[in-house]
């Protein structure tokens, strides 16, 4: 019994924590226009 009242705490305070960052939106700002430069391996 007590698992089971485990697992529904923590699937109510995943909700929770979803609803949350819901509820709070994205940040503000803007994405860089520029791609990232990463270095691709070469190949053999």
């Amino acid at each position: 019994m007590r698992a089971v009242i485990a697992a529904a705490i923590g699937l109510v305070a995943a909700f929770a924590i979803v609803l949350l960052v819901t509820a709070v939106g994205p940040p503000d700002g803007s994405t860089s226009p520029e791609p990232l430069l990463t270095t691709v391996p070469a190949h053999p």
